[in-house]
């Protein structure tokens, strides 16, 4: 999509502080951090939200959770916990349309989050 701002990341085109890539998933920094870590992980390819997963995006969801269990190794918060979400539509919180995972961790999470 040549509007959407994590299609220009996957390209290259906005910089961004990438903590992990393969060929399907791209994981950064939040520009906006909200804890001490919180990492953007990213389909390559463009899917605007949870409603167009369909089971042919089956390998890419577990891409996605690997890479996120591999992230809180390398970020140091794996032993004590974090949290790994995805927000869909407006009321969902959702504020790009390409579908994206939060990862955070490095404090403790409340409940409910919202």
């Amino acid at each position: 999509m040549p509007d959407c701002v994590f299609c220009k990341i996957v390209a290259g085109a906005i910089p961004s502080q990438r903590v992990y890539e393969d060929d399907q998933v791209l994981a950064i920094r939040d520009i906006n951090p909200q804890a001490p870590v919180h990492v953007l992980l990213l389909p390559k390819r463009h899917i605007a939200s949870v409603l167009e997963i369909t089971e042919r995006h089956d390998v890419l969801l577990r891409r996605i959770v690997l890479a996120a269990g591999a992230i809180a190794q390398q970020e140091g918060i794996a032993e004590r916990g974090f949290r790994l979400l995805t927000n869909t539509g407006p009321d969902g919180g959702q504020a790009v349309a390409h579908l994206h995972f939060h990862l955070l961790g490095g404090r403790k999470m409340e409940w409910p989050p919202g």
